[in-house]
């Protein structure tokens, strides 16, 4: 059909037809990704924006539990590094690599991940989310909560990777219980990943000792309450993080490293296998720990 014929079709169409016309669309966006096994949901801790280009235990973590799964059609980052205004998705076809960090090595800002995005997925995702109004963003990208472990993972850049933000009004109960809305998702192929870290308090960081495993004392508690509370399903005691104690408040003292965590665990499902792995400290007050569910 030309773009006159297309024209003349809408000025003569019944409001019935309009309708028939946005519900096929609708069909036909949701069966761009049909359904397949369950695929499992990941929580990564990220760490240090160097990971992306050094060759450690960490990335080869990474690289090991990308391959004890399918391969995804797609992927949905939830990343610390996107805090928004409202929640967002980015629907665009090809998404820069941003280097939203300052500091490093020339190298580091010469790294591009030039994944495509999806459209599709970005619009099925906001059809999905009934809780709150999804904003379809233009501008943002790959960040490097997303780009510096997906590039282990998956490093031909050919699997399309959107991001969803983290809206800094909600709670951590709205962003758990928003996560619940994306589970339909993981039936049609689709990876949802959390980026972060479960403690990140970058004020304490012995930086004479960043290259080390070690955790300071409140850290490795905080760190051995986390671990326990996912490992048994407790995730009421990690929606309300700020109620377990000092050790929480160190390790946790701003909030966007930890909630992409809640996105991972509020896709459990009764009875569904969760385990750790990259499940160590660095530099006294930072931990890799990763979580990967199904």
């Amino acid at each position: 059909m030309n773009r006159k014929t297309f024209l003349k079709t809408l000025m003569v169409a019944t409001p019935a037809t309009l309708i028939g016309m946005k519900l096929n669309a609708l069909n036909k966006l949701a069966d761009s990704f049909g359904a397949t096994p369950k695929m499992p949901a990941l929580f990564l801790g990220h760490g240090s924006p160097m990971n992306a280009i050094e060759e450690n235990e960490f990335v080869q973590g990474f690289r090991k539990v990308s391959s004890e799964i399918e391969v995804p059609k797609a992927i949905i980052v939830v990343s610390a590094h996107w805090e928004s205004r409202g929640t967002k998705v980015t629907a665009m076809e090809h998404p820069q690599t941003i280097h939203d960090f300052g500091g490093f090595t020339k190298a580091l800002y010469e790294v591009q991940y030039p994944a495509p995005g999806s459209p599709e997925l970005a619009k099925e995702t906001q059809s999905l989310i009934k809780s709150t109004d999804v904003h379809l963003d233009d501008k943002w990208g790959l960040d490097h909560g997303a780009w510096s472990v997906i590039r282990h993972m998956y490093p031909k850049a050919n699997i399309p990777v959107i991001q969803l933000s983290l809206d800094y009004y909600k709670t951590p109960r709205e962003h758990y219980e928003l996560a619940k809305e994306l589970a339909a998702l993981r039936e049609k192929g689709i990876l949802i990943v959390g980026s972060g870290n479960l403690v990140h308090n970058l004020g304490r960081v012995d930086w004479q000792r960043l290259n080390e495993n070690f955790a300071f004392d409140w850290a490795q508690e905080a760190t051995n309450k986390m671990n326990n509370f996912i490992l048994n399903g407790d995730h009421d005691s990690l929606i309300n993080y700020s109620k377990q104690g000092k050790e929480f408040q160190l390790s946790i003292p701003t909030p966007e490293h930890f909630l992409p965590l809640l996105y991972v665990l509020g896709l459990q499902e009764k009875n569904e296998s969760i385990s750790l792995f990259n499940d160590e400290p660095v530099a006294g007050s930072l931990s890799m720990t990763s979580v990967k569910i199904g």
